[in-house]
């Protein structure tokens, strides 16, 4: 399935993990953009919510975010809830978001001329035989620009730095250098936007990385994507950053001047 929308402005969060205040708030704030992606780990599979039941809450949410605006979300570690015919576990629950127009795993989605493509969490050989072949479909594609949605960053990048050592995707790396897609929107490490040596954005050859890490509170790290400026926003209890992205990446990231009222 491959969709076609418009859209100007989006939303980027990952790593919810069940905290319910955060998904209030991504509810809230999808009225005031034209796309929200969500980069997995949905569920929490260490709380004391059953897994199945913190099923029918997020499918709820994501039910709600779609009847105000586009929704992309991926699958992360943490969704897997199933086996496939190979024995290897996949989120089997984040397809039925599909019937709400939702996009997920396996699909695209054209939206102002980029195509978005949606990879599942693999867990093992099969699945990332299918992921390859996923990126193979849509590198084939028209389109004027590729963005990936891949829950875990690359390896040996600042976005994958936790402090003492890196914990990224080398499979990733190697379908980056393959394809050359614009931008791959990740997560799945907490804190190493938090950590010296580590950051929110990062740059592979000519592809951008971002990862808006995790945070405790009420509302979740987010980087606001604006099109028509041609800008990446990144906001935390930790501050605020700002990307250029038709500039090459320069480091220290510079402060935004001013902010949205509806994202502080």
């Amino acid at each position: 399935r491959c969709a076609i929308r418009t859209a100007m402005k989006y939303l980027f969060v990952s790593d919810l993990h069940y905290v319910l205040k955060q998904f209030d708030w991504i509810s809230a704030a999808a009225e005031n953009v034209d796309l929200v992606v969500i980069g997995g780990d949905f569920l929490d599979i260490a709380g004391t919510v059953e897994v199945r039941v913190q099923i029918v809450v997020v499918l709820k949410y994501l039910e709600q975010l779609q009847a105000k605006t586009q929704v992309i979300v991926c699958s992360g570690n943490h969704d897997l809830d199933a086996r496939n015919a190979d024995g290897e576990k996949y989120a089997r629950w984040i397809g039925k978001a599909n019937r709400f127009g939702v996009q997920t795993d396996g699909d695209c989605i054209e939206i102002d001329g980029t195509l978005f493509t949606i990879c599942p969490w693999w867990d093992g050989p099969k699945t990332r035989e299918k992921v390859g072949e996923l990126l193979a479909r849509d590198a084939a594609r028209s389109k004027q620009r590729w963005i990936w949605v891949y829950h875990s960053p690359p390896a040996n990048s600042p976005t994958s730095w936790v402090g003492k050592r890196h914990i990224g995707d080398q499979d990733l790396v190697s379908w980056i250098e393959q394809y050359g897609p614009d931008t791959v929107l990740t997560g799945h490490i907490h804190q190493s936007p938090f950590v010296n040596n580590g950051s929110w954005v990062d740059r592979l050859d000519g592809t951008w990385i971002f990862n808006p890490g995790r945070q405790i509170g009420p509302s979740p790290t987010r980087i606001l994507f604006d099109s028509d400026a041609g800008t990446a926003l990144w906001l935390s209890l930790a501050g605020a950053e700002i990307v250029n992205l038709d500039e090459p990446l320069r480091r220290p990231i510079t402060e935004p001047t001013s902010l949205p009222t509806w994202i502080r």
